[in-house]
């Protein structure tokens, strides 16, 4: 087994300044041939491989960090970091740069990069110019201390002399001292100097100095130093808020005195960049990066010390769950896990996975679906925090831990369900809550994310198991809030014109938008289930009823819905609109709107321009049969003539066709065997071409064909092409077939028998079979 004193996590700086882990490995210095020098070189613990050859360079300059870090730049804006598991390891490979490079191990930056003429001054300096002389750390020279600690940010060279004076003989705990003493005796020079002298030391950028400052003993009064900026009439009152007002809240007893003490010092380290320190300047911001990394790498170490203690966390999970802890209790170790979770995002992927999967084993989910069906708002919101963090890391997670659930005879209890009913039932008149668990939801359903090679079959076992016991609980809502055709015509036979939305307030409005959106992404992503759903629903005609909701930006969601719908160019689809006369309730809005130019109008143009562009032929039948009169006097846009011509031409080519294959019938040889076949009484019987060749409305003009073939007008057309139509199996003449009360049919039966002496029986069809008309709104 590796020495554990060589292991270490490699990282490196990205652009957005955040440490990057590029993995854990065994750290050694060698002699490589291939880069002519001494090197660093880490191989994976996992599998051996390099995860990184660095040559000692000479020119370079390393900095040792926090005892177990070392980081270095090897190009421009490029960084390194070594983090060790020991101090030890730390210490023998530092001392091994430090010989490469001959420098003094106990420094704790090799060199710093310096340009030309900051080097050309650096070699005009006498050797024995170490150091920065510090004038005594008195009263009357704090004003002194202030100037050169001001000077020396400039230049690199001097920066580093100045953190090495410091950091000797104690300069910074007496610079602290006389700060209590300038307190005491309220001479406000002295502090105004003070907070120069602390804020110019804080942006040395060295790792050592914050190490003392940031100790128990000094950090208050470096905090306490920070209050009195000169700009200020009246100093801040920082130390106050940190001791008083921000309580340490331990919702177990924390054992461990070394996490409480890291747990402290990042908080108050946090304050002082986020709060006290102003915001840097374009030539400043390099100068806390430092600062970043120290909170950055205490954060690492604070979730890595509490997530090894499996006491602790097994003990919290334990009250979360027990249904005797108090809702004040309960509501701090919510809140407790919440920061732990957003602590978790400094981590990198790896670590993160074993953060998250810790969690999950020692019972986040559970947890969580008992808490967030809780009635306490503080502790859902929370809640909810949470279930976002474990969505956004591993839907997959999620998505394993609601299909092993127990099948609970009431689907409510359902962790998708219980996340469902919150958001329906969001009190928040923005509902903020709401379009966020809705979103976590769009990211479960998403296929998307379910194509893991690992379980491949993750995706038709969670839509059959959601479109099984969770979207009926989604849906819910919708159906409440809409009444189907029949209700709807039966409470408008009086006088009195009902709104069939109800209720129709602005937060329904919200919601329903809401859950269309969802059910849309289901239209477009899911296919099948969401197919199959709709049309055992009816859910579409229910949806359109939105379209008579005052609010527009809901009807603009209903019609996104239908037009997501046709957009799939589905025919069961398309039948399905068909046989209800689905479009109705979008004419009768498009004719409400009236001649207002607005977004609806556009939207419902846009709808019908892409079923014309598509050619969807059964749409565009059923749209000018039914429609065409009440839709002929929009002319402002040329969408519905270009409709109509797209209806003729088709008619036009069917009849063609139609025609063609009559005229061939009739021409047929009868020494052409190979177009007759026999059945077994013998009679002949044409062999002709599929149905599924023509369009479902001619398949019905055969029909009436026959019909009339066999009735009172037989006489007219010429029997030959059809045997079995003279008479039926008994002798007797056939009862004649009522022609389809479909246009289409009726207007196909004009142009391919086009005889004078059937406009009578034309006549008498149309008394016996009125065209059903829509109701539109004039």
């Amino acid at each position: 087994m590796s020495d554990t004193r060589r292991r270490v996590k490699v990282y490196t700086l990205n652009e957005d300044r955040q440490w990057d882990d590029r993995g854990t490995g065994h750290v050694s210095s060698t002699f490589v041939e291939r880069l002519k020098g001494i090197s660093l070189l880490v191989r994976a613990e996992s599998d051996g491989s390099l995860l990184l050859e660095s040559k000692i360079s000479p020119n370079t300059a390393y900095q040792k960090q926090q005892d177990t870090l070392i980081v270095w730049s090897e190009a421009e804006n490029y960084d390194l970091a070594l983090s060790f598991q020991e101090k030890a390891g730390c210490d023998e490979i530092w001392e091994k740069i430090c010989q490469v490079q001959g420098k003094d191990p106990a420094l704790e930056i090799t060199q710093d990069p310096i340009d030309e003429s900051e080097e050309e001054r650096f070699e005009e300096m006498p050797e024995t110019s170490h150091l920065v002389e510090l004038p005594p750390c008195e009263l009357a020279r704090l004003e002194e201390i202030a100037d050169l600690v001001t000077s020396v940010l400039s230049s690199p060279i001097r920066r580093e002399k100045l953190a090495l004076a410091l950091m000797s003989e104690g300069y910074m705990k007496k610079l602290l001292q006389l700060f209590q003493v300038c307190e005491d005796l309220d001479n406000r020079e002295g502090l105004h100097h003070l907070y120069e002298i602390i804020r110019g030391v804080l942006f040395l950028n060295k790792a050592a100095l914050f190490e003392v400052m940031f100790s128990d003993d000094c950090i208050m009064d470096v905090v306490g130093c920070l209050e009195f900026d000169p700009s200020l009439v009246q100093p801040k009152k920082h130390r106050e808020f940190l001791t008083k007002t921000a309580k340490f809240k331990e919702v177990i007893p924390i054992t461990d005195s070394e996490l409480r003490q890291k747990i402290h010092q990042t908080y108050r380290v946090q304050y002082i960049q986020d709060i006290i320190l102003p915001t840097p300047s374009v030539f400043e911001e390099n100068f806390l990066s430092t600062l970043t990394s120290f909170i950055f790498f205490n954060k690492v170490e604070i979730v890595s010390m509490l997530q090894e203690d499996e006491k602790f966390l097994t003990e919290v999970f334990a009250q979360l769950t027990d249904e005797a802890t108090d809702d004040g209790k309960r509501r701090e170790l919510v809140n407790f896990f919440k920061e732990f979770c957003a602590f978790s995002q400094t981590l990198q992927p790896q670590n993160r996975d074993a953060f998250f999967k810790t969690l999950a084993n020692l019972g986040i989910l559970p947890a969580l679906e008992i808490v967030m069906g809780m009635d306490d708002l503080q502790v859902r919101a929370a809640a909810t925090d949470i279930f976002s963090y474990l969505v956004e890391f591993s839907p997959s997670m999620v998505r394993e831990f609601v299909m092993q659930e127990p099948q609970q005879t009431d689907d409510d209890v359902l962790l998708i369900n219980v996340v469902i009913k919150q958001m329906i039932c969001d009190s928040d008149p923005e509902l903020g809550g709401a379009v966020q668990l809705m979103g976590l939801l769009r990211t479960l359903i998403d296929p998307e994310n379910m194509l893991a090679p690992t379980n491949k079959t993750e995706k038709t076992e969670f839509l059959s198991f959601f479109y099984k016991y969770c979207m009926q609980v989604l849906t819910v809502p919708l159906l409440a809030s809409t009444v189907d055709e029949k209700n709807c015509k039966d409470l408008q036979e009086g006088s009195t014109k009902i709104n069939p939305v109800c209720p129709d307030n602005f937060q329904t409005a919200q919601l329903l938008a809401l859950i269309l959106e969802l059910l849309t992404f289901c239209v477009e992503h899911h296919t099948y289930h969401i197919k199959t759903y709709i049309m055992n629903k009816d859910l579409l005609r229910r949806v359109l009823v939105l379209m008579n909701s005052k609010h527009t930006f809901l009807a603009l969601c209903a019609l996104r819905f239908m037009r997501r719908i046709i957009g799939q160019k589905d025919e069961y689809y398309n039948r399905y609109i068909v046989k209800g006369n689905l479009f109705e309730p979008v004419i009768n809005t498009l004719l409400d709107n009236g001649t207002r130019y607005n977004l609806l109008n556009s939207a419902i143009i846009e709808l019908f321009e892409f079923i014309k562009v598509e050619d969807i032929k059964s749409l565009i039948a059923h749209i000018i049969d039914n429609y065409y009169k009440a839709l002929e006097s929009i002319e402002y846009v040329q969408t519905f003539k270009g409709l109509k011509g797209r209806y003729e031409q088709e008619k036009d080519r069917q009849t063609l066709r139609l025609n063609r294959y009559r005229r061939d019938a009739r021409t047929l040889d009868e020494d052409e065997d190979e177009e007759m076949w026999f059945n077994e009484d013998g009679e002949a019987i044409e062999k002709s071409r599929p149905e599924e060749e023509f369009p479902e409305s001619y398949g019905k003009y055969m029909e009436a064909k026959k019909g009339a073939a066999n009735g009172t007008n037989g006489a007219n057309c010429k029997p030959a092409t059809s045997p079995t139509s003279a008479a039926s199996p008994n002798g007797s003449p056939a009862k004649s077939a009522t022609p389809p009360a479909t246009p289409v049919v009726k207007t196909a039966m004009v142009g391919l028998v086009d005889y004078p002496d059937d406009e009578d029986e034309d006549d008498e069809d149309e008394e016996q079979s009125p065209r059903k008309r829509p109701r539109l709104g004039s």
